[in-house]
């Protein structure tokens, strides 16, 4: 039983468990960065396809 209470008293001292959430969440920011600077490229490039197709004869 004291082993028990050892492991459970060193999960809850133990740093690793904030390291990954922080990890996580620095991960969830990056991607939604990404995400909007993918759209916003995406977006860009189709008025410029746009206005290309717009400006050739038919």
């Amino acid at each position: 039983m004291k082993s028990l209470a050892k492991k459970v008293q060193r999960f809850l001292v133990s740093e690793d468990g904030p390291t990954a959430v922080e990890y996580a969440v620095m991960l969830a920011l990056i991607v939604v960065v990404c995400l909007t600077a993918i759209e916003a490229i995406g977006t860009r490039a189709n008025g410029t396809f746009e206005t290309v197709r717009d400006s050739l004869p038919e």
